[in-house]
């Protein structure tokens, strides 16, 4: 497998990205392992679902940020679970954490967002972990899309776990207005559930249409990445996305 480029500002000043997205399950799991993952990835913007919410939920995201060499951005417990961290490459010039409509009898969701500067470019962000109730969930993209557009900028990624397959119709929904990553440019391994039988793919990475995909999916097999770890951090595996973002 060709290893995905590294991190860099081209001379143009378009920033060249590497963004992770990854379900961490609470914390719940190995997070040593997980932290070992994550830096392994050396990505500028991790979009995480599923932060701790409960009991010091704040300190125990903030150590998993350390431990990756990273920073929180914004989410956690007000966002309901998705949350962003970052490289201390990225500015931050805003960041809003949305709780979406509650459904009785289902889980409370919402989307950590925030716009982000990279060398000469400027990047809406979008963390979420859509509903596993099917009408609920295509509510939900739509209101994804919404809020995207709402960011206010050329060039905007959103990422997460989706709890649906690209032929759903959520996902599919997704796929029409953004490019799914992995579609787009295929690297890795596709599958993201399970880590122990990866059978299927619910965790995916969009890009608007003017960013260019150089390659996503499963780091299997990359550098530092090893199956064990990726079998204890998390019930989800991760998908990583190369992505060049224009200046300007």
């Amino acid at each position: 497998m060709e290893p995905l480029p590294n991190s860099r500002t081209e001379p143009d000043g378009s920033p060249l990205l590497r963004v992770l997205s990854y379900n961490v399950r609470s914390l719940r799991d190995d997070t040593a392992a997980l932290a070992r993952v994550i830096k392994a990835c050396a990505p500028d913007l991790v979009l995480v679902q599923e932060a701790p919410r409960f009991f010091r939920w704040r300190k125990k995201l903030a150590q998993l940020a350390h431990a990756a060499d990273l920073v929180i951005l914004t989410g956690g417990a007000t966002a309901a679970g998705p949350a962003i961290l970052c490289s201390l490459r990225a500015t931050a010039e805003r960041t809003e954490d949305v709780l979406l409509p509650l459904t009785p009898g289902l889980h409370r969701r919402g989307f950590a967002t925030a716009v982000v500067r990279f060398a000469g470019a400027r990047l809406g962000v979008l963390s979420c972990h859509l509903s596993l109730d099917t009408n609920e969930r295509y509510e939900q993209g739509g209101m994804l899309l919404d809020r995207l557009a709402a960011l206010g900028t050329e060039h905007a990624i959103a990422g997460g776990d989706l709890n649906e397959r690209p032929d759903g119709r959520t996902f599919r929904r997704l796929a029409a207005e953004l490019q799914d990553c992995w579609a787009t440019a295929p690297w890795g391994t596709e599958h993201t559930w399970t880590p122990g039988n990866p059978y299927q793919r619910i965790d995916a990475i969009f890009a608007t249409k003017g960013i260019e995909v150089l390659g996503c999916g499963v780091p299997t097999g990359h550098p530092g990445v090893t199956e064990a770890d990726l079998r204890a951090a998390s019930d989800h595996l991760p998908v990583l996305a190369a992505l060049r973002v224009p200046a300007g």
